[in-house]
């Protein structure tokens, strides 16, 4: 993969002491409670949650607006979502009371330097996926970041891979990162949509129960991994923000 300079944390903290401090005062506790001291208590105005608005992010934003509508929610508006995707974001913000999504794009320059509009027939995303993630996700994540020591995702460890030994409280890059879900279930989940009355995304009726960009998702069978539909053929399983 090509190299762009990557933006760093500030490093005049030390998130791994500060994660492992976390972990222990808080690190066994339901979602909603770590949600609160996260939000409310350890970083007040200093916390973000990064979202896709995928198949099943409204239960970490309804638990996050249930703190804080106000929280910083981080969208990276990658320039390849499926329309349904920005619909869903939409639904979501107005039902929840989101006041603070942040759409975040990629630098229109290093766009236009490595994989301009009307350039090859084959698209950035085609000969080099990874770069493509760098460009589109994770330098845009950098910034979106700057100003905020930690941060809240969605992922959960029954969705396999390098998440499937996921703890709650983490440090990564020099922030502190809250998995405030990683120990539920498929079950939990679907009880959380519905106790929630939460609006599916529409593409999850379609068989895409993990929805990424458009170019490299892909509906799953019956019986294929959560993670399945994503990035098909190569040996990625990760954009690269986490």
């Amino acid at each position: 993969m090509r190299s762009i300079a990557r933006p760093q944390a500030p490093q005049s903290w030390d998130a791994g002491a500060a994660a492992q401090d976390l972990a222990v005062r808080y690190g066994d506790l339901a979602a909603p409670d770590l949600l609160r001291h996260m939000i409310e208590r350890e970083f007040p105005g200093r916390i973000a949650v990064v979202s896709s608005f995928g198949a099943e992010s409204a239960v970490i934003l309804t638990l996050v607006a249930a703190v804080d509508p106000a929280t910083p929610v981080i969208f990276l508006d990658t320039g390849k979502h499926f329309s349904a995707t920005l619909t869903y974001r939409d639904i979501l913000m107005d039902r929840l009371k989101l006041t603070d999504v942040r759409s975040i794009e990629p630098d229109p320059l290093q766009l236009a330097e490595h994989d301009p509009v009307g350039g090859p027939e084959d698209e950035l995303w085609q000969r080099d996926s990874g770069f493509c993630c760098h460009l589109r996700k994770v330098l845009p994540l950098e910034r979106a970041l700057e100003g905020f020591p930690a941060w809240i995702t969605g992922r959960k460890r029954f969705h396999g891979g390098e998440r499937s030994a996921l703890t709650t409280v983490e440090a990564v890059d020099g922030r502190v990162k809250i998995n405030p879900l990683a120990r539920w279930t498929p079950v939990e989940v679907a009880a959380a949509f519905r106790a929630h009355r939460l609006p599916p995304h529409p593409l999850v009726d379609e068989g895409y129960p993990s929805i990424g960009c458009a170019p490299c998702t892909r509906p799953v069978a019956i019986g294929e991994a959560v993670r399945a539909g994503r990035w098909v053929g190569l040996e990625k399983t990760e954009c690269g923000i986490h």
